[in-house]
């Protein structure tokens, strides 16, 4: 018990230092600014209590707006796909593989794994956009960016999954 709340203590404040110190001035391209804080939603447990884990998506989103000066459009993507994870995972695994209790996105297969974060992420960083454009006429550039800079944080937030996770 006490280890998995440090764990996710480590996996919050790690990811949020690394997105606002880190991805936060790399800007591929140009433009495309890799956002992998969100990797903290794919890896929360599932059999937690909802409210506190929208409370603590809500409190990271709220940080990295903090330090990025974005008005609140972190927090609100990210307690969308937050509030969305469970049916979403639920759907993509369908009812005879998903088990609250073995669940882990390492053991998976790795196409659903890579669906279910890949919805989640282009889901997220269009609502990003969208919130920052704000404006129909820039729906273009919208959907652009939010492609562009979602294929970089998938494979960064994969890589990141692999490399910083056991398979049980």
């Amino acid at each position: 018990m006490n280890n998995i709340i440090l764990t996710n203590s480590f996996r919050f404040i790690a990811l949020l230092l690394l997105q606002v110190f880190v991805f936060n001035h790399i800007h591929l391209f140009g433009y495309v600014n890799p956002l992998v804080y969100i990797a903290w939603i794919f890896l929360f447990p599932i059999r937690k209590n909802i409210n506190l884990f929208l409370i603590l998506s809500f409190l990271l989103g709220l940080s990295v707006d903090f330090f990025s000066d974005s008005g609140g459009i972190n927090a609100t993507a990210i307690v969308f796909i937050a509030f969305i994870r469970l049916p979403l995972l639920k759907t993509i695994l369908g009812k005879s593989d998903f088990d609250y209790l073995l669940f882990n996105l390492r053991t998976i297969a790795f196409s659903k794994a890579l669906l279910f974060i890949s919805i989640l992420t282009i889901i997220h960083h269009f609502i990003v956009f969208s919130l920052s454009y704000f404006s129909f006429e820039d729906l273009l550039t919208i959907v652009s960016r939010s492609l562009t800079t979602s294929i970089f944080s998938i494979l960064i937030i994969l890589l990141g999954i692999t490399l910083f996770t056991k398979k049980k």
